[in-house]
């Protein structure tokens, strides 16, 4: 449990590092990706998408705590993270970003989608006797 507490801390705080970047400093991440200089709609959604790593970064240090308890957060980072591999691998197939500049960010998500992937398959089987028991239907 301690190796998955520590992956999901890891992606929190790359989440809310990166958030920072893109809320702080939008044109800093449009010219990386090679947006138009000074473009207002793309600082903007940069902007807001940066408010939103922060949110699902805290969200991913709370299920560090208790991975058991905050599977939503862990599945929904997954579905994220395979989003963002098949984004980068359109992306880079169609030309929009050249393998030179872009082909490294490929394996990050992917790194992400396998771990988040083991974690989702650990953590839907209880660990213990008196967890199954408490996870069992129990009426009235």
């Amino acid at each position: 449990m301690r190796v998955l507490s520590i992956a999901l801390a890891v992606l929190g705080l790359i989440q809310i590092a990166n958030g920072a970047v893109s809320l702080v400093a939008p044109s800093v991440v449009a010219e990386m990706y090679g947006a138009p200089a000074g473009s207002p709609g793309v600082h903007f959604l940069l902007a807001t998408a940066g408010a939103r790593f922060i949110g699902y970064g805290i969200g991913m240090v709370a299920a560090a705590w208790a991975p058991r308890r905050h599977q939503l957060w862990i599945i929904t980072m997954l579905g994220i993270q395979v989003v963002d591999f098949v984004a980068i691998m359109v992306f880079i197939a169609d030309g929009t970003f050249p393998v030179s500049r872009f082909g490294p960010t490929v394996a990050l998500p992917l790194v992400w989608v396998v771990v988040l992937g083991w974690v989702s398959m650990r953590n839907r089987r209880p660990s213990s006797a008196s967890e199954q028991e408490s996870t069992q239907y129990q009426p009235n």
